[in-house]
């Protein structure tokens, strides 16, 4: 990091360094008073003592204030992880720079949301993550059945995206058994359960599960409630549970009319409606339409909470439709799904992709009933929602996700020019995130 570095807006260094050169100069009017001749007067003579004597107060206001600030910066900060003193400038300025981010509510499940805060993480400290409970599948169902605990699944992807581990943490937290009687059981879910078991809530062990693993922001289950997510489709039928949702057609195929949670009322968790109401953005998605996002919004209270809020209302939506849930969809239908289940005019922006994929992976996911979620721009206009368009797919061993970086820069953009540009008490906010977006390469 280049000296100028520490000179720039919102170090809450130059005050003090400036305080420290004003004392300098008051030492130095001081001596110049004793000096400038032979006989002093009384009067020079205390106006030199009480010049001096302000000049060593203000140094030590200075030193002081300018060792404070770096103190708070490193141990206040949530910055948890081990400095070298050759990067610390680096590290307090890129802190900083997180801690001035926008404050960013991420609402959804599955590897949609996991995968985008891996990207926010980069632009901000100030992300909460809310994450719906009612997967009941996989190693995630078993937990949840055998020890009561809601499942842990969604929750550990999360908190892995936002910590700052070393690799082969990660490695550890998302290693599933291979054999015996935890075979396709992770780690990760593993140590949440314990986690469990050592807390007094379940939302005290996944902020005890954040803390071990130095987490950028919060990761919040919506509700502490053990519900059930279920789907009526257009002929009346119910189908229950979250995992057999997606797999309905293969029994019993028709379209999903409406889901709900049971049993009722439930209700959210407070933390999470207080960090709806200080958002500048909320982001909903990319995830399973059904089964991933909407749950969030049948949870009592949640509706209200977002109708209320003056933030940014952004929508990301999924690049390939999903067999069982959003079979012919098109974007405007994914809108209009989350509006049945919520209000009308829920979503003030859409971001979607509309770059192209390889032939070979087109014919990969339209075996499996799956294509590419079509753009109806002109019943998006009519709605008066934003959209951004875009190349955001990522491949990854041959399933298409979003790329995370990408996304995150659209978004952050997004935020500082439609929030932080036009509030003038955050124009070194929105100075911090336009220079991170021309720093970080996507």
């Amino acid at each position: 990091m280049r000296i100028t570095d520490w000179l720039r807006p919102g170090m809450r260094i130059k005050r003090w360094l400036l305080l420290g050169v004003l004392g300098i100069a008051f030492i130095s009017f001081g001596l110049a008073f004793m000096v400038r001749k032979a006989n002093v007067r009384p009067v020079e003579m205390t106006l030199a003592a009480l010049l001096i004597i302000s000049g060593c107060f203000l140094i030590f206001i200075s030193v002081k204030s300018v060792a404070k600030t770096l103190v708070h910066a490193i141990s206040n900060g949530g910055f948890k992880i081990s400095l070298d003193a050759d990067r610390l400038s680096s590290l307090l300025y890129e802190k900083r720079i997180l801690i001035n981010g926008p404050k960013i509510i991420a609402i959804g499940g599955g590897t949609g949301l996991s995968t985008m805060l891996r990207g926010l993480k980069e632009f901000s400290s100030n992300i909460t993550a809310v994450v719906t409970v009612a997967d009941d599948g996989g190693g995630s169902g078993v937990l949840r059945q055998d020890l009561g605990m809601l499942p842990p699944g969604d929750i550990r992807n999360c908190v892995l995206a936002l910590a700052d581990t070393e690799p082969i943490m990660q490695q550890l937290l998302q290693y599933r058994f291979k054999e015996g009687m935890l075979k396709g059981q992770s780690f990760g879910n593993l140590f949440l359960a314990a986690m469990d078991g050592i807390s007094s809530s379940f939302e005290e062990a996944v902020k005890k599960m954040c803390d071990v693993l130095a987490v950028t922001g919060r990761v919040l289950p919506v509700t502490l409630d053990n519900v059930q997510l279920c789907a009526e489709l257009e002929d009346g039928t119910v189908i229950c549970g979250e995992s057999n949702i997606g797999k309905h057609n293969e029994w019993h195929p028709g379209k999903i009319k409406k889901v709900f949670l049971e049993p009722q009322p439930t209700k959210p968790l407070q933390e999470v409606l207080d960090a709806i109401k200080e958002a500048d953005i909320i982001i909903l998605g990319p995830g399973s339409l059904y089964t991933s996002i909407i749950p969030n919004l049948l949870v009592n209270g949640m509706c209200e909470a977002l109708r209320n809020s003056e933030a940014l209302k952004v929508y990301v939506c999924n690049v390939m439709t999903q067999p069982g849930e959003t079979d012919g969809y098109s974007v405007f239908d994914h809108i209009s799904a989350i509006e049945k289940h919520s209000f009308k005019g829920i979503i003030d922006c859409c971001i979607v992709n509309t770059a192209d994929i390889p032939d070979y992976l087109k014919k990969k996911y339209n075996d499996d009933g799956a294509e590419m979620v079509r753009l109806d721009m002109e019943l998006l206009n009519k709605a008066g929602i934003k959209v951004i368009t875009g190349d955001y797919v990522s491949i990854n061993n041959n399933y298409i996700r979003h790329n995370s970086r990408k996304l995150a820069a659209t978004i952050v953009e997004l935020v500082a020019e439609t929030v932080l540009s036009k509030d003038n008490k955050r124009s070194i906010d929105y100075y911090y995130i336009k220079d991170r977006l021309k720093k970080t390469k996507v």
